[in-house]
């Protein structure tokens, strides 16, 4: 299950974090790294850090956009400082470990970190289905990337280790829709919208951002899905008919 669990690095500037990130992962054993647009190579210097975790960085997936990366993934979650010009459903860490283990049973699942400096941007925040906040001390909040890396990975870790010593039967595994399929979804609600003129087309993020708000908090099934996509379609039927 654990290998079920990528760790999404974007826009990476040091290839030292590459590294170090990479030996937290293995520590608590994971080994699903993924490269977003890296602003630097796997080098001498990323094996150094890696300490015997090397093949993790070395074998690392690339992409150009995070939206590829985690195209397959039934969750993603990503890290983020508690904002107030973007609210989005929010997780304590100790939550994001037992939420990716329960749903990495299935399929394959994200967290994604972002820029050493910046973090991640709010387009590439509102493709996850949550955030996750590590509550450092406020004083001194100043976590670098492994650090944060490190903080996520045990307590998915420790989810795993906890389900493992359960005693009682595994819940009914729910189907969640892949993130490709949402991303499909979004454009075809979209799509629906401007036509019945709900949406104004110069305009339609102030809309679509609020109802992929809604969506993901909602965090439709995939039965569910394929429901409004249904709704959709019909309703792009009728107006078809009615012309």
């Amino acid at each position: 299950m654990l290998g079920n669990i990528k760790v999404v690095l974007v826009g990476t500037s040091h290839s030292g974090n590459i590294g170090s990130a990479a030996r937290a992962m293995k520590v608590m054993g994971l080994s699903q790294m993924v490269l977003v647009d890296p602003q630097c190579e796997v080098d001498s210097q990323a094996v150094a850090l890696a300490a015997g975790a090397s093949e993790i960085a070395l074998n690392a997936q690339v992409f150009a956009t995070m939206e590829e990366a985690v195209k397959d993934c039934g969750l993603v979650v990503g890290t983020s400082a508690r904002s107030r010009t973007l609210d989005w459903p929010m997780l304590e860490p100790r939550e994001c470990g037992v939420k990716l283990v329960e749903q990495g049973e299935s399929t394959p699942v994200a967290m994604v970190f972002g820029r050493e400096r910046t973090g991640l941007t709010n387009e590439e925040l509102q493709l996850c289905h949550y955030h996750v906040c590590i509550p450092a001390n406020p004083e001194y909040s100043s976590l670098n990337l492994a650090m944060a890396v490190q903080t996520l990975s045990y307590e998915a870790r420790m989810a795993f280790l906890e389900k493992e010593r359960s005693q009682f039967p595994a819940e009914e595994v729910v189907e969640y829709p892949r993130h490709d399929d949402l991303e499909r979804f979004f454009s075809h609600l979209e799509k629906v919208l401007t036509e019945t003129d709900f949406i104004d087309p110069a305009q339609p993020g102030k809309v679509m951002n609020k109802l992929r708000r809604l969506y993901t908090r909602a965090r439709p099934e995939s039965q569910e899905l394929n429901i409004l996509r249904g709704m959709l379609t019909a309703t792009e039927k009728s107006m078809k008919q009615k012309k």
